[in-house]
């Protein structure tokens, strides 16, 4: 899975959190993905949430606030509600029309459009040094593809950058532009160019150390490269939690055969091929214990856990509605939010007492316990 920096972060002790892509959609879902792992009292035992895309958002602004969090001596933060709040408010609010259309008839990118919404509504200017350090909480990932070399461009608090240009220590990014570069799904919404000060300081660097690369990055949707934000983890963890909102591509009886359209038809292949096989082989190395914990997914089907008892009655609801919900940065309906992230939480309580309940007692020395039901009445 490509090249991975030196780190001493957690070495493969920690526990990982993946946040994958899938625009508003997949924001919204892993807020029930936060609610069911704060509950269990999870989130304080991250070391890494490593996050792609729709999931980005989400995951920045929870970085952001971590420090407000409020957690008990149990590791359950009595504050999350100020992070699932305010995500709620971007999920009401359209930008990638805007963006679309300011940008093709106004100065300026469409990408500088959504990094500015981001800006208004969640970061107020914060950058990438307002994340938590390794001693205050969890490293914080933000995964871009680097369409220049090829490889997955990382924002954090200690670096950003690539395995082949280097790596630029301590940037004060904005955060609005980390997420914009995170989120850049093509074709519509992809490039953002980021500008690096020439003053920059830059190690380990790899076989591309060249200035050509390290003025303008040419950034886009870190979902191009992994679209569960996996390989910033699975190196670094022990354990690693997956929360999965990506869509599965639909048949199509006929394909449209203008360059345009044909080719965006190909890509969707390309990329759902892709997951697909890293799903698989993080199954796989579930199965053979080469690391631990679980995965859940939008389309996943309870009724397929087998678990002994089902408080939530999800075995009798259909959320496929939810996962067919258009990658867009879209405004949802109220009621749509609270559905999808009831049925984030329904999952990920369905993987983690059906896959990671015996290692969740070993870590916490406390059994797994059942919910008691949905984070709102309106079920999904």
């Amino acid at each position: 899975m490509g090249h991975e920096e030196e780190t001493t972060v957690s070495g493969k002790s920690g526990i990982g959190l993946c946040l994958s892509g899938g625009g508003y959609r997949a924001m919204v879902f892993h807020l029930g993905a936060l609610l069911r792992l704060n509950e269990a009292g999870l989130l304080k035992h991250l070391s890494r949430v490593s996050s792609v895309s729709g999931g980005s958002i989400t995951a920045a602004y929870l970085g952001l606030r971590w420090k407000d969090l409020d957690f008990d001596p149990g590791g359950r933060a009595n504050a999350l509600g100020i992070v699932i709040d305010k995500i709620r408010e971007m999920a009401s609010t359209t930008i990638d029309a805007g963006a679309i259309l300011g940008g093709i008839l106004l100065p300026g990118s469409i990408s500088d459009r959504v990094a500015a919404a981001y800006d208004r509504v969640l970061f107020r200017g914060a950058g990438l040094n307002q994340l938590p350090d390794d001693d205050h909480g969890p490293r914080f990932v933000i995964n871009a593809t680097n369409v220049q070399t090829g490889a997955l461009w990382r924002f954090s608090r200690p670096y950003m950058g690539d395995y082949r240009v280097g790596l630029v220590a301590n940037p004060e990014t904005p955060l609005s532009l980390a997420v914009a570069a995170s989120s850049a799904f093509p074709p519509v919404l992809s490039p953002l160019t980021l500008d690096i000060d020439a003053e920059a300081q830059w190690n380990n660097a790899g076989d591309l150390p060249d200035t050509a690369f390290r003025g303008s990055v040419v950034l886009s949707d870190g979902g191009v490269y992994d679209n569960l934000g996996l390989e910033t983890v699975i190196k670094s963890c022990r354990t690693v939690l997956v929360s999965d909102a990506g869509q599965k591509i639909s048949s199509e009886v006929g394909p449209h055969h203008d360059w345009a359209r044909h080719s965006i038809r190909i890509l969707d292949i390309v990329d759902n091929q892709v997951r697909s096989l890293r799903k698989r082989a993080l199954i796989d190395s579930f199965q053979a214990r080469t690391i631990l914990g679980c995965y859940w997914g939008i389309r996943s089907d309870i009724k397929d856990y087998a678990l002994a008892s089902d408080p939530l009655a999800a075995e009798s609801r259909d959320p496929s509605h939810l996962a067919a919900i258009p990658t867009r940065l879209q405004a949802m309906a109220n009621e749509e939010q609270e559905r999808l992230i009831n049925w984030g939480y329904a999952v990920t309580d369905a993987a983690l007492r059906k896959h990671f309940a015996v290692d969740f007692e070993a870590i916490t020395g406390r059994k797994l316990a059942e919910p008691a039901g949905f984070p709102y009445p309106v079920g999904y």
